[in-house]
């Protein structure tokens, strides 16, 4: 039996929520790379020039990527030989509040009702799986509200099928034009219920950029969706181009013969995220 003292958490998600806002991941700067050199538009390759600069410029001086610093979903795999000796949920938030804190990042959270800013980004969205062995894993992911509006959910009818889900896909993401800040990650959870549809969307965000589904059936739809995506939409931040997305990431889980929930989760360029293994 392993044991994680609370402290521990706290400081590993305060680490997470500074580094996440300063410094990108490495698949998503190879996919911002690689969009630029495939680009057929010499403005939006311009543009993905400037997004990689300012990505440089965040991780040399320590500028937020965006001041939208984002409302932060937590992940945590925790593995069923693992005791957290303290309170496992409030030192994640202790976490969240004190990085944004030691960070200077912008504080975006406020009640749903009276809109008065919470002054610390904290409640953020914890989410917890327990998992078989001593694995103790948390994924952070902050996410701002320019890509996180234009996400949505639909109770597809069974008759529409897989071609139907991949209308609601594209079509989700061409309407949302610019706001969300292309190029984008298009992440979609396909079945189980209308939260959990919303949960797969959030989390399959998590997997690296561009890596196919495991499942060779899903990974069609992603590529032609991501396809389909690129002819119809408007390109890098709307100004034109082959890139509106850079992938399409898709997670299925089993639904009832009565339904089909299709959730898209849309991310924007710089895709900020971190995770780590205590």
């Amino acid at each position: 039996m392993r044991i994680i003292e609370e402290a521990a958490i706290t400081r590993a998600v305060q680490e997470m929520a500074v580094a996440a806002a300063h410094h990108l991941e490495p698949d998503i700067l190879d996919a911002l790379l690689a969009a630029r050199d495939r680009e057929t538009s010499p403005l939006a390759k311009n543009v993905l020039d400037i997004l990689l600069k300012n990505a440089d410029i965040a991780s040399r001086e320590m500028i937020p990527a965006c001041q939208d610093t984002g409302i932060c979903t937590v992940f945590v795999t925790l593995g069923q030989e693992v005791t957290v000796r303290g309170d496992l949920l409030a030192a994640i938030q202790e976490g969240v509040r004190s990085g944004y804190a030691e960070g200077y990042l912008r504080k975006s959270v406020c009640d749903p009702v009276t809109r008065k800013n919470t002054g610390t980004n904290v409640p953020a969205v914890i989410h917890v799986e327990v998992a078989p062995g001593e694995e103790f894993r948390i994924a952070f992911l902050p996410k701002g509200c320019g890509s996180e509006n234009m996400s949505g959910l639909k109770m597809l009818p069974p008759s529409s099928g897989i071609p139907g889900a991949m209308d609601y896909i594209v079509e989700t993401v061409v309407k949302a034009g610019p706001n969300p800040c292309p190029p984008l990650v298009v992440g979609v959870g396909i079945g189980g219920t209308f939260e959990r549809a919303a949960y797969m969307a959030k989390k399959v965000l998590l997997r690296p950029v561009g890596r196919p589904s495991e499942r060779e059936d899903v990974a069609r739809i992603e590529a032609e969706v991501l396809a389909r995506i690129n002819q119809a939409g408007r390109g890098v931040l709307g100004l034109g181009g082959c890139n509106t997305a850079l992938a399409v990431h898709v997670e299925t889980f089993p639904t009832h013969i009565a339904s089909l929930p299709v959730a898209v989760n849309i991310q924007c360029h710089s895709h900020r995220h971190k995770q780590v293994v205590l």
